[in-house]
């Protein structure tokens, strides 16, 4: 009798401490230990000094399965796992731990940033009919009166009846958003400079002209050299009283300095998930102001949503091990204009 020969690829999973435990539910476990040789309890936290452990998994390695807190994969990193082929990374973006040595070496790149789009549409989407329907302000007006009150007077210009919505990117966020506001009464305007016919419901306009006839705004580009402040001095100039500004992106893409003036006057409100810093400091305005909603980066998975980035990752997991493609790979390429 010969031994029985194991053909399925060797995967092990690097992220930091605790994400696995968030992120697959036992049934995922069981289907990784089934489609590969694997340790699913074996977590690479570091892969630049590993443990013995370690060190033999990711020789052994074929396959990556990477989330939040992977270590970067550079040259000294991928010299100790001359068997990769392919990461596999159970999140969004890539650029934080896929570095120039994996394109050179020729692996293969997949990420789940199509299942983190949907959270973060949903948030924006949220945000948007709640923007409309003044509900901050109102909630807070009500807290202060605790009595009958003439809403109706009150309320001259609220609602989300052919209210005007600008997207700022037509990223999987953006494209996401663009879907979920389909069943609503909307016009919707889009800014991309690299789309050239726009999603079906919305008009392709320049950004000034955007900023100018929305009265929501929301931020869906990457973080780019060339989207740093994008939304400036000019734009939030243009932006009519009363606009709402929704941030789900990055805070460098907003010239944060610029908006303070709008937002203290209450010229302008805001609903930020990101600031630039990510943490703004204990002093400001951003926490107290009535007219912003400042909430710390939760638009993205979290909580039972991380579940979905686990079941697409498994799934591009079980394309691999049937010689398929993948169904959302990443190219060097898509790096230059996406997040």
């Amino acid at each position: 009798m010969h031994p029985t020969t194991d053909n399925r690829p060797a995967l092990l999973l690097a992220m930091g401490p605790g994400v696995d435990d968030r992120l697959f539910t036992e049934a995922h476990r069981a289907r990784l230990a089934a489609l590969t040789r694997t340790d699913p309890r074996l977590v690479a936290h570091d892969l630049t000094a590993p443990d013995a452990r370690t060190a033999a998994a990711l020789a052994e390695a074929e396959l990556l399965l990477t989330c939040w807190g992977a270590t970067p994969l550079t040259a000294e990193v991928l010299d100790r796992a001359p068997r990769l082929r392919a990461v596999v990374h159970a999140a969004g973006s890539v650029k934080h731990h896929v570095t120039d040595a994996c394109w050179e070496r020729g692996l293969r790149v997949t990420s789940a940033a199509a299942a983190n789009a949907l959270p973060v549409a949903e948030y924006t989407l949220a945000a948007i009919l709640f923007a409309g329907k003044r509900v901050l302000r109102s909630a807070q007006r009500y807290a202060e009166l605790r009595t009958d009150h003439a809403w109706l007077e009150e309320s001259t210009g609220w609602g989300n009846h052919r209210r005007t919505v600008g997207i700022v990117g037509a990223s999987r966020i953006g494209r996401r958003v663009i879907d979920l506001l389909a069943p609503f009464d909307f016009e919707i305007l889009l800014y991309d400079p690299y789309v050239e016919t726009p999603p079906p419901g919305t008009e392709l306009v320049g950004l000034d002209e955007l900023c100018a006839r929305s009265t929501v705004v929301s931020v869906h580009a990457p973080q780019l050299p060339s989207t740093y402040r994008m939304i400036g001095a000019a734009q939030l100039a243009a932006m009519p009283d009363g606009t709402t500004l929704i941030n789900t992106s990055r805070g460098s893409l907003v010239d944060e300095p610029s908006l303070l003036p709008h937002l203290l006057t209450g010229r302008l409100h805001a609903i930020l998930d990101v600031t630039d810093p990510e943490l703004p400091p204990p002093g400001s305005p951003l926490y107290t102001l009535p007219n912003v909603l400042l909430t710390p980066h939760v638009a993205g998975s979290l909580g039972n949503e991380l579940h979905r980035m686990a079941e697409q990752a498994v799934g591009e997991v079980e394309r691999y091990v049937r010689g398929e493609a993948f169904a959302e790979e990443v190219r060097a390429s898509d790096l230059t204009r996406s997040a």
